[in-house]
């Protein structure tokens, strides 16, 4: 599958646009492009409307009733209609998810984010299966995944987001990170819990859990590369002993850190195919270390260090501060030396908040008597960086 013949052309947007226009233009260059994890092309018409959305005509929710009006009028239906009208309908959705901040991270949350996906097109939008799957993928050679049981999915969606929600990341350095965040995300689809529309929901989830994250993810991944972020999960998540094969998160952890780090990993799709010709395997000089062993210093490329870099030295003081605990407002002002209220939070905290360093431990409840601060994993990931002085003390000068 060319993945390039999928690529919608909205660069002008992104590059010269103002940023409300960058932002829409992102959103649906991302949901045109996940469209391509099965199989699936949009029409000229979403295309057009896309444009007016980006443009400020329209509005997503207007697209969205024009995308529907417009399969539900049709009166001549030419071959793949049904296909280009999931595709179209399935865009527009996402599109709206990715243009909002709302996201619930729970079980829930979850199926929240599939029925929103699939409204109008799955009758089964939101609920989960009650039977089991397999699917016989061709990176593969036509084997499948072993997949959750359908009587234990709610279980089993439970237990990998109360792990993820108390895992530690204290002690990682910033690529251990992301390749946490890769193994989480690789463990969630897995378990599989709707009959159609995994990866687009996954994927989804990933961008929207990212973002609470502090880090900055509608950029062409997704687009250019969905057919190869579902390749990477199959492989992350197939194992075979009898044939000698295990699990192989490599493909996906390349991924992300060209996602999240800005590195520049090779995706290619053939490199996945297991038992694949020779002149289809990874080049050695192509793989990437496992981890960063901790006796050799992380050097820190430019791109990766623009991705956590401020030059605000109000965050960064705030970042230091705040370290591995959660402080309250008035734990950080004591912390900072600051008396002022309004001041520490219209030039400490809401600049902090708003760069994705800094999150609520209740973001669903701001106003929270018991409210806390904590950094995100992109927080940390800075928090990191200020501490690789000699004893491993927060250094005065950041970077």
């Amino acid at each position: 599958m060319d993945e390039k013949e999928l690529y919608i052309n909205f660069d002008e947007y992104i590059r010269q646009g103002e940023p409300e226009k960058r932002e829409r233009a992102e959103a649906w260059r991302v949901a045109i492009g996940l469209q391509a994890v099965d199989g699936l092309k949009t029409s000229e018409y979403l295309q057009e409307t896309a444009r007016r959305n980006i443009e400020g005509e329209i509005t997503i929710d207007e697209a969205r009733e024009l995308v529907k009006q417009y399969y539900v009028k049709k009166t001549a239906h030419d071959k793949g209609d049904e296909d280009k009208e999931e595709a179209d309908r399935v865009s527009s959705n996402i599109s709206k998810l990715l243009q909002t901040d709302a996201f619930t991270y729970s079980v829930a949350g979850l199926a929240a984010i599939h029925r929103a996906i699939f409204e109008g097109v799955f009758k089964h939008a939101g609920r989960f299966r009650d039977y089991d799957i397999s699917k016989k993928e061709w990176v593969l050679r036509g084997d499948s995944v072993l997949y959750g049981r359908w009587q234990d999915l709610r279980m089993a969606i439970e237990y990998d987001l109360e792990q993820e929600r108390q895992f530690d990341y204290t002690p990682l350095n910033k690529v251990q990170m992301v390749d946490h965040l890769a193994k989480f995300i690789a463990g969630l689809w897995q378990i599989h819990p709707f009959g159609e529309g995994n990866t687009r929901t996954t994927a989804i989830f990933a961008i929207k859990y990212l973002r609470s994250q502090g880090f900055s993810v509608n950029n062409d991944l997704f687009e250019r590369h969905s057919w190869y972020f579902r390749n990477a999960l199959v492989r992350a998540n197939y194992r075979n002993l009898k044939k000698g094969i295990n699990y192989e998160p490599l493909f996906l952890v390349k991924f992300f850190r060209n996602l999240l780090l800005g590195e520049n990993n090779t995706l290619k799709n053939r490199y996945m195919m297991i038992d694949g010709p020779e002149e289809w395997k990874m080049p050695e000089s192509e793989q990437v270390p496992r981890q960063v062993p901790e006796q050799v210093p992380e050097q820190v490329p430019e791109q990766v260090q623009d991705k956590l870099h401020t030059d605000n030295s109000l965050i960064i003081e705030l970042v230091k501060v705040i370290g591995n605990e959660e402080l309250s407002v008035t734990q950080l002002m004591k912390e900072t030396g600051l008396k002022h209220r309004p001041n520490f939070i219209e030039y400490h905290l809401n600049p902090a908040l708003s760069g994705g360093y800094v999150r609520l431990l209740y973001p669903d409840k701001p106003r929270h008597p018991h409210q806390k601060y904590l950094l995100t994993v992109k927080g940390m990931m800075l928090y990191k960086e200020l501490s690789k002085s000699k004893g491993g003390k927060i250094t005065e000068t950041g970077f």
